[in-house]
């Protein structure tokens, strides 16, 4: 029979756990004894070791007592005994007064710092932004944040997420890195309970904004964090309140839990908006990105009573270094590129493109003008286009509508996906439902090089890559996602390459990091919904009046963004100011923002694009280049 008995260890370690179980008072006793085990036979030792030791027996152990009294901080008072026994307890009882006190701060001092390690304390801030929850969106939201605080002197930035406080931190820290004069403080708890929202002094912010966690079910909880917030902080007052959810269904109810001030932007719609209008304007992604961040110029609404009772029209060439694109009048409304006759009132603001809000000054004297160089554009008569859409996800029947807005009648669009009962089904209804455009779908793994070669893709006047999700009948994660968006791309670059063409490619991706892995291009434009959405809340959460803005800049319907032939505004290949582009564009009633190279068109960091270039510059634009208008189409 093998040896059952318990190692003597275990058996002291065991009688040792109990020993501690038994409470505070056996505790006690157990290291009293083990000090008086320890400290008398040390002081006898001591004393009889001593050489100048009493010689009697009784001075000896009064000797003792005096080293055992002192040692254990109990006086070692002699004497008769009633004074020895007060002297005892008067010791005893200041040890314990004592021992209490310390143990009191000390237990105080370390639930304190433990609070604030959990990130339990409130934010006692003013004039700060507010995130709530926590995503992939933190980190360009906190990045941006820090470059539109740049000019400040003091910016707080407060996250309230249920992650751990400590891991947030270290996650900033290595994803954003330094923040310069902006503090980032994080706090632990729940964004949907009212009383922990207090943490983040949601009531004293500038700005709040409730950030999407990337699934369709986070809706719910986007919507029950604005409730909670509103149950917090009744009234908000000047207050921005910026959210986003993905699907349309949940916009309604997420824009009624935001309440009159709130802004909910939808994500889906914003992505496929802007998925077709750059299929139609190669490098119109990369215009929003400039105009979207914070590094450069961005959309700003100044005060200028100089320009009141003046023209829109002559507003365009008063500022040097920043663009007119509109208006924002008294009542709040967004008027982009308006008719040049129209009057300036005393209480409209202009909106500009510019680097910073100090930075739109009126020029000092007027701008030249060289008019042998200005040309003008002729009508482009209508034209069918044949466009090819890759892969399917729920944003799918959203560009079908999209683009049957935009497109002439007879255009065709080709949909190439996964044979999938649900993908077929939502890709007849999209083109059943269409007006304009020819839509023929065909089954098909988007991935594989002979479903491509059957296409004679370079036929097409230009292609859209979609990726997967899980509603589009794909279970793979989103990298799984990006990762056959960039085979697709490698394969459509091999046809390109074959036939001697580039086309006009789109692609959507999920994680921007695979954006830099795909080839560059001059004809390639990727849309990053997470990263845009952060961006568009970013910039919202400066200024509320942007959401009605950038609402119309992405609506088919009045002024957007083009990129048009720089031939349609001044000779080729002629060396002129860019005022005298800007006055071109405005005798075709478009405002004038910016160019794009042709030479650079493939190049980072801004392939082409120059936005907001100073007026007096001396620019010369050739037959392949464009210019970037406001204008309606």
């Amino acid at each position: 029979m093998a040896d059952r008995r318990t190692p003597t260890r275990l058996r002291v370690r065991y009688w040792f756990d109990n020993l501690v179980a038994r409470g505070t008072p056996t505790l006690i006793g157990l290291l009293t004894l083990a000090c008086l085990v320890v400290v008398v036979p040390a002081s006898a030792g001591l004393v009889w070791a001593d050489r100048n030791t009493p010689s009697t027996h009784s001075a000896r152990l009064a000797a003792v007592w005096k080293t055992v009294g002192e040692t254990l901080r109990l006086g070692g008072a002699v004497g008769t005994p009633p004074y020895v026994v007060l002297s005892v307890l008067l010791a005893l009882v200041a040890l314990f007064f004592v021992s209490t006190l310390v143990s009191l701060i000390t237990s105080g001092i370390n639930e304190k710092i433990m609070a604030l390690r959990l990130g339990h304390s409130t934010v006692l801030e003013e004039r700060h932004t507010v995130l709530l929850g926590w995503s992939d969106q933190v980190f360009p939201v906190v990045s941006e944040l820090v470059a539109a605080n740049a000019n400040q002197r003091k910016a707080v930035v407060a996250i309230l997420s249920p992650k751990d406080k400590a891991e947030m931190e270290d996650e900033i820290n290595a994803k954003v890195g330094r923040t310069g004069i902006t503090r980032v403080i994080c706090r632990n708890g729940s964004v949907t309970d009212p009383a922990v929202l207090a943490r983040v002094s949601p009531q004293t912010a500038d700005a709040v904004l409730v950030l999407s966690h990337g699934d369709d079910g986070d809706d719910a909880l986007v919507v029950k964090t604005l409730l909670a917030l509103n149950a917090a902080v009744p009234d908000r007052g000047r207050t921005v309140v910026v959210a986003a959810v993905r699907d349309a269904r949940h916009h309604l109810a997420a824009s009624l839990a935001a309440g009159p001030g709130g802004q909910v932007l939808n994500i889906d719609d914003i992505t496929a908006r802007l998925i077709v209008q750059t299929s139609r304007q190669p490098g119109l992604s990369r215009v929003y990105q400039e105009l979207l961040d914070f590094d450069g110029d961005e959309f700003y609404m100044v005060a200028e009573p100089a320009l009141t009772g003046r023209t829109f029209g002559e507003a365009l060439l008063r500022y040097a270094t920043s663009s007119v694109v509109g208006l924002l009048h008294a009542d709040g409304a967004v008027d982009l590129n308006p008719p040049p006759a129209t009057t300036i009132g005393a209480d409209d603001r202009i909106i500009v493109i510019t680097q910073d809000d100090d930075t739109a000054v009126l020029a000092d004297q007027a701008l030249s003008v060289d008019e042998r160089v200005i040309t003008a554009s002729e009508p482009r008569p209508p034209s069918t286009k044949r466009l090819l859409l890759l892969g399917w996800n729920r944003r799918a029947p959203m560009i079908v509508d999209q683009l049957d807005r935009y497109v002439d009648h007879g255009s065709g669009l080709d949909i190439v996906a996964h044979g999938d009962p649900g993908i077929v089904r939502a890709a007849e209804a999209a083109g059943a439902a269409a007006n304009r455009l020819d839509v023929t779908f065909y089954s098909g793994d988007i991935a594989e090089p002979r479903t491509l070669g059957h296409l004679d893709v370079p036929s097409y006047d230009g292609v859209i890559v979609l990726g997967y999700d899980r509603s589009g009948g794909d279970a793979g994660d989103e990298a799984d996602t990006d990762d056959q968006t960039l085979i697709t791309l490698l394969h459509l670059r091999a046809l390109e390459a074959a036939a001697g063409r580039e086309l006009p490619v789109v692609t959507e991706m999920s994680d921007d990091r695979n954006r830099l892995l795909a080839p560059a291009r001059e004809g390639a434009d990727f849309i990053v919904s997470g990263r845009l959405i952060s961006l568009l809340m970013t910039q919202i959460s400066q200024n509320r009046h942007l959401a009605d803005l950038f609402d119309r800049l992405f609506t088919a319907d009045g002024s957007e963004i083009h990129l048009r032939p720089a031939t349609d505004y001044v000779l080729p290949d002629q060396e002129t100011s860019y005022a005298t582009v800007v006055e071109s564009a405005r005798r075709q009633h478009h405002c004038a923002i910016g160019y794009r190279l042709h030479a650079h068109a493939a190049t980072g960091p801004f392939y082409g694009v120059r936005i907001n270039p100073d007026k007096r510059t001396t620019v010369r634009l050739g037959a392949r280049d464009w210019v970037i208008v406001v204008a309606e189409d």
